[in-house]
């Protein structure tokens, strides 16, 4: 995924209201923009940072900047929570996840469960449906490893149990954690940030969830999905390799 048009660069003053940050831009120009990201962002929020934003000049949008990356630790960490959607369904195209890219037809947001949207439907005449849910990765506290959640998540439990109730129908079932971060090799939970959210990921693997982790390599011109990366949990017995 290329940043079309290019990002704008700066220095993070401070993020507050979780959905706002005050900037200051190469140019020198302090300016207030949007944080798409509920998250705590744990990690990425140190005045001073290296940040790029998104801009859009319409004219519809109180806060015409948007950021999207932030430099951490040497590293660009993408933090829009708003594109793991898109980026799984090109790591899915590109065959990174074993045969998903087999399936005919992919939609996006149906409803399911109690009062649900999954992110991706895959449908195929021979290999059935396969429910795709996707959950974005930033966070990293030990070299090498990235986790999730970086917040308690009650949303997340609840898809977790979601999908094991697809499993039961006789349905594929996948969890995507997408890892917008190039610099970490393994994947595993937050068990002392929220453990409701890892019981529910545990009896979701019992039930044959699928779970896989994905990393991104990023720049400020682009963001690629690159490879799949070991999850040092428990995982569903019949996951495919």
């Amino acid at each position: 995924m290329n940043f079309d048009p290019p990002l704008v660069s700066g220095k993070l003053i401070k993020r507050y209201k979780r959905f706002l940050a005050d900037i200051v831009l190469d140019d020198g120009q302090e300016i207030t923009a949007s944080v798409p990201n509920t998250g705590s962002m744990l990690g990425l929020t140190a005045p001073g940072s290296k940040v790029w934003l998104s801009v859009n000049n319409d004219g519809k949008r109180k806060y015409p900047h948007a950021l999207q990356l932030v430099e951490a630790d040497g590293i660009i960490v993408g933090i829009n929570t708003g594109l793991p959607n898109k980026l799984a369904e090109e790591a899915i195209k590109n065959g990174l996840i074993n045969n998903l890219g087999d399936y005919a037809a992919l939609k996006r947001e149906q409803k399911y469960g109690q009062n649900s949207r999954i992110d991706i439907l895959l449908e195929d005449a021979k290999l059935g449906r396969a429910y795709v849910e996707v959950k974005n990765v930033h966070l990293m506290r030990k070299a090498r490893l990235a986790e999730f959640p970086d917040s308690i998540t009650s949303r997340g439990a609840k898809h977790l149990g979601e999908l094991s109730d697809m499993v039961a129908q006789g349905h594929r079932a996948i969890m995507i954690y997408l890892i917008q971060r190039g610099d970490c090799d393994r994947f595993n939970l937050c068990r002392d940030l929220d453990k409701v959210y890892c019981e529910a990921f545990d009896a979701a693997m019992r039930n044959g969830v699928e779970a896989y982790a994905i990393r991104c390599q990023i720049n400020p011109q682009a963001i690629v999905p690159e490879k799949l990366i070991p999850i040092d949990e428990p995982l569903s017995p019949n996951q495919a390799e």
